[in-house]
């Protein structure tokens, strides 16, 4: 049976001052639980439907009331948020890595975490104001994937003002994705949904890319891609050059 300050804490975990403040998070489902398991994230309670030895038994209706999910999976668990340093890895001259520059729709979040976990991303850098990785609905959305790649929260303009990699950027001025020279590493800058990459950081990218479209007859068409869908053809077009 599941406590009344149980379900207080877990459901005051939807708020990021409060995951920020008891520095938990809740993950949901044995897939997503599981894979952050064996990356190494704590539990600090897992409540399930099924008994197992690391687990509080819940019935049904418990864990309805303790979910965020319309459809609950059976688990969830309060897990602990790990402290990572606010400073690049080693690896980032030698590796791929993204910048995030005020992504803010949780789900656009977790699916480019998502997609960079395909593509081998060794770290994605986020802007203070892209929202939290540690967001119920981007923690879901990554389908486990915040287990494997490693996010970094920090001033986006002195990251890239004091690396000597190539800094990559989808704009609108940029040069065709498809026929520009690309490297095995460096950093490839996403924007806002609405406002794109914003003018202090755009000026620090030393190579604009643009995914162009090929409407036919050269009519009507949309005025941009999904920040996550632009993300993926742009890692997937840098993993086919440089075949790693």
């Amino acid at each position: 049976m599941i406590s009344k300050n149980q379900l207080k804490l877990v459901r005051s975990l939807e708020q990021k001052k409060y995951r920020q403040r008891e520095g938990l998070f809740v993950a949901e489902g044995p897939k997503v639980v599981g894979d952050l398991l064996k990356a190494g994230f704590k539990a600090h309670v897992i409540f399930s439907t099924a008994e197992r030895p690391d687990a509080q038994l819940v019935t049904d209706d418990e864990l309805r009331r303790l979910s965020f999910l319309q459809h609950p999976q059976q688990m969830l668990a309060v897990m602990h948020i790990p402290q990572r340093p606010l400073t690049a890895p080693d690896s980032l001259g030698q590796a791929l890595c993204l910048a995030l520059d005020g992504i803010q729709d949780p789900g656009n979040l977790g699916t480019i975490i998502r997609i960079a976990d395909w593509f081998g991303i060794a770290a994605i850098y986020c802007s203070p104001d892209t929202a939290d990785a540690y967001n119920p609905k981007v923690v879901q959305a990554t389908m486990g994937s915040l287990a494997h790649v490693p996010m970094i929260y920090t001033d986006l303009v002195s990251l890239l003002r004091d690396t000597n990699v190539p800094v990559y950027g989808t704009l609108l001025d940029g040069a065709n994705l498809y026929e520009e020279p690309l490297t095995a590493s460096g950093i490839i800058v996403m924007g806002n949904e609405g406002n794109g990459i914003s003018q202090p950081v755009r000026q620090l990218i030393s190579h604009r890319l643009l995914i162009p479209n090929y409407h036919a007859a050269g009519g009507a068409t949309a005025e941009s891609l999904n920040v996550a869908i632009a993300t993926a053809v742009t890692c997937a077009e840098f993993r086919r050059r440089s075949g790693n």
